[in-house]
């Protein structure tokens, strides 16, 4: 909590990359028109919407370690995102599908999570300032195994509020809350499960192609316990970060990230690693800022 105080008063007292027109010294001027990165979080959910032709393919890979475990558990966790305007910025369609490796004590498995269906109004958007407001919804399905861990064998629902904005030329903040609402989950008997979580990240844009970035997640999560009532667990990760993107003459961003996820609390994994990368291109002849 010391942290997520900290990165508030970090991002309260500065004011996203608002950067000029004039290319890097690296980069010569091209007849092109490829924004500084405005990107997702690798943690934390922007309030941008996807622009008008414009698709965004996201992929996530997170490696951690959890000591406090029976066997010392390890996983991977990956998931693959798509985004797209319908048909415009003000109404965007997404889903998530996610993928999970876990080896402890000597046994491993893999599997499917629960793929969320997502819906996200742009409710307030200020080009000049990059603030944007975004609530979305999402359906949780339940495509995942609940018997093995990746899963909660029920129809899901999900509210989220991102909030994002800029401070000065250089500074991104973003801010997130969120409800998850799994009614009969968990294993017999089936009890509702609300999880609550919070997310703050900042991001200063060394240059139009790298961001270093800081995040914060908390999570109150609530699991069903067989015949014994419920149990909570409060999950919370600050995760240090960087991302370059490598812009092409036809408009499209390939942004890479690293991050470092760190856990705060005896209910989260000590240490992983997170690898991003997404893609963002046209899928229809449209310039970006039309529609």
């Amino acid at each position: 909590m010391r942290w997520f105080v900290l990165l508030t008063l970090t991002a309260w007292g500065l004011r996203a990359c608002s950067f000029s027109e004039a290319a890097e010294p690296d980069e010569p001027k091209q007849e092109r028109n490829v924004d500084g990165i405005m990107d997702n979080s690798f943690l934390v959910e922007e309030a941008y919407n996807q622009e008008p032709g414009v698709v965004q393919h996201i992929f996530n890979a997170v490696y951690s370690v959890d000591r406090l475990s029976g066997g010392g558990a390890r996983s991977w966790n990956l998931s693959f995102t798509q985004e797209w305007p319908v048909p415009n910025q003000k109404h965007q369609f997404s889903y998530t599908i996610p993928y999970s490796f876990v080896e402890m004590g000597g046994h491993s498995d893999n599997g499917v999570g629960d793929v969320f269906l997502n819906y996200r109004f742009q409710a307030y958007y200020d080009e000049k300032t990059l603030t944007g407001f975004a609530p979305r919804f999402s359906l949780v399905l339940p495509t995942g195994e609940a018997d093995k861990g990746f899963g909660n064998s029920t129809l899901g629902y999900q509210w989220l509020l991102p909030f994002s904005t800029t401070i000065g030329d250089r500074w991104f903040v973003h801010a997130n809350a969120g409800l998850s609402y799994l009614p009969h989950a968990g294993v017999s008997p089936g009890r509702d499960l609300l999880n609550y979580n919070l997310g703050a990240s900042v991001i200063y844009c060394a240059s139009r192609r790298i961001n270093f970035m800081l995040e914060w997640i908390g999570i109150w999560n609530e699991s069903a316990n067989s015949g014994r009532g419920l149990r909570s667990d409060f999950v919370a990760v600050i995760s240090p970060g960087v991302r370059y993107a490598f812009n092409f003459p036809n408009e499209s961003q390939l942004v890479c990230g690293l991050g470092v996820p760190v856990g705060l609390t005896r209910a989260t994994p000590d240490l992983g690693v997170l690898l991003y990368f997404s893609f963002e291109h046209f899928f229809k002849k449209q310039r970006r800022g039309e529609g």
